[in-house]
This record gives C-alpha cells, sequence and structure tokens, in this order.
C-alpha cells in the first residue's frame, strides 16, 4: 500500500485539518513508514509462537482491605483555591 501526498491531504481534508505543504510531505513519509513497517510484521513467521498478551508474566498484588479514618475538613480543604462550611467552592457551570 502507498500513502502519497495526495493520499494525506484528502484524508486531512475529510478531517477537517488544515496542513501546510511542508507538513503534507512529512506527513506522507511518516505514515508510509509505519505501512511499511506494517508490511514487514506480515511476513513474520509466527505460527509456532503461543498467543500471549504480555512477554512477561503479570500477577495480581493485593492487599487486605483495611477501612481506615477519613482526613478532617481542614485537611482535605488546605490546598483548595476557594471553600464555604467544609465544602470546595467552585464556579457554576450550569447555563
Amino acid at each position: 500500500m502507498s500513502i502519497n501526498k495526495e493520499t494525506v491531504e484528502y484524508v486531512a481534508h475529510l478531517a477537517r485539518i488544515d496542513l501546510q505543504p511542508k507538513e503534507l510531505d512529512k506527513l506522507s513519509l511518516q505514515l508510509q513508514a509505519i505501512v511499511d513497517f506494517i508490511d514487514r510484521l506480515k511476513k513474520v513467521e509466527v505460527k509456532d509462537v503461543a498467543a500471549t498478551s504480555h512477554i512477561l508474566p503479570i500477577n495480581n498484588v493485593f492487599k487486605p482491605d483495611r477501612p481506615g479514618g477519613s482526613l478532617p475538613p481542614g485537611k482535605v480543604l488546605m490546598n483548595a483555591p476557594q471553600e464555604k462550611d467544609n465544602f470546595f467552592v467552585v464556579p457554576k457551570i450550569i447555563e
């Protein structure tokens, strides 16, 4: 598959992205390199390779769930830009 400047320009137009001529050249070369790499990967023989989701074994480490005390309101609100009656004050965003 070949990715040329016209293909990148067409896709950029569809995505409503305004690219400069230098960007088109650079992006088309980068995308072509990616497609070439994928084509190389398609040629690799993996028939005898077991399917894996990770190259290293992964084990979850679980810790016991222990209830603890809550932080005091003063400490929680210490870095808040604004607070009122032990609550955060935030700008209203509903129109």
